[in-house]
């Protein structure tokens, strides 16, 4: 009996890598393909344990190509696709709207139309809850599955414009689908544009942390190995064509966790430095995940333990993010901030 072979694009950026890491290790019955483009935030060093492993293999290939993504799906078969590739930083979309429109629309209708053409299990889509908007500072208040998406940066519209597209697939072609929103991850391998691989670096470094605002926007953080095992549930049990949600159940400010950095490295709230506001940043993010817990998931992590083990992944892996940071990136940190 032949392996099942699961597709997952976007495998070497950060969620996607990690995934692709809990596949190969969970699942050594099933041949795992990581397929992406190695952007600025691609890299296969976190693959390093599993490179040699006989489920793992590695196809370099851009999702919106279509030249080369149909005709690997019909060599190939694969029976599984997750689909993480996605251009993700907010600030990029705004100075760059161009690229999200491509990769996150015109190439999820790539990867949709390689799928299409073979009889694949199952296709889950990864997004974000950034598609539904923003909540205002009300604790009783949650995005749920049933909430309409009101998008307001280029890259959430682009996510909620794939969104639709992978509903539409299903309703229109029947295609096996589920698409699955979450909140905020944090964990090892996050690349240091975003907030807290970012302030630990920065804090690491004696250099000032820019903080957006006054710093008040409140996210829902979830750990990236709950984000695995979540998918992981959603690709075997889901029922095909539903949305889920998935939340860590732990909503902090922006400040909060910038302030739980600096003190779990024992260094000065000096280094915090408020800068001018994002442009249209929404306020808040929390994520209602009753209709995954009901299929079956929890998260393990809570904000606590989560970033104590965050932070000692990246003192324990400084030459990693060293490396990443460094050369041809280091301009774009001056510049860029994602907080």
């Amino acid at each position: 009996m032949s392996k099942k072979k699961v597709l997952v694009t976007g495998g070497a950026g950060f969620i996607g890598g990690n995934f692709v890491q809990y596949m190969v290790e969970r699942y050594p019955e099933y041949d795992v393909y990581n397929l992406d483009e190695l952007t600025y935030a691609g890299d296969l060093t976190k693959h390093s344990g599993i490179e040699s492993k006989d489920n793992y293999h590695f196809v370099k290939a851009d999702i919106a190509d279509r030249e080369t993504i149909i005709p690997l799906f019909k060599k190939e078969k694969f029976d599984y696709v997750v689909h993480f590739a996605a251009e993700s930083h907010v600030d990029r979309s705004i100075t760059d709207p161009e690229i999200f429109t491509r990769t996150n629309v015109l190439g999820t209708q790539v990867i949709l139309d390689a799928a299409k053409s073979i009889d694949i299990t199952k296709f889950v889509h990864v997004s974000t809850d950034e598609v539904y908007g923003e909540l205002d500072f009300d604790p009783t208040t949650f995005f749920t599955e049933e909430t309409p998406l009101q998008p307001n940066s280029p890259y959430s519209a682009s996510k909620a414009s794939s969104d639709f597209l992978v509903r539409a697939y299903h309703e229109t072609f029947g295609m096996p689908v589920n698409i699955t929103r979450c909140s905020n991850n944090y964990g090892p391998y996050h690349f240091p544009e975003k907030l807290i691989p970012l302030t630990i670096s920065r804090v690491l470094n004696d250099e000032k942390v820019p903080v957006y605002g006054d710093g008040k926007n409140i996210r829902d953080w979830l750990h990236v190995q709950d984000h695995c095992s979540a998918i992981d549930l959603v690709l075997h049990d889901g029922t095909s064509g539903e949305v889920y949600n998935v939340g860590g159940h732990n909503e902090c400010t922006n400040l909060e966790v910038v302030k739980t950095i600096i003190n779990t490295l024992e260094k000065s709230d000096d280094l915090i430095e408020f800068v001018t506001d994002r442009l249209g940043h929404d306020k808040r993010y929390a994520i209602d995940p009753t209709k995954l817990e009901k299929l079956g998931w929890k998260p393990t992590y809570n904000f606590e333990t989560g970033i104590a083990q965050t932070i000692q992944w990246y003192l324990d892996n400084k030459k990693w993010w060293e490396q990443i940071i460094s050369g041809e990136y280091q301009s774009y940190f001056e510049k860029q901030y994602s907080i």
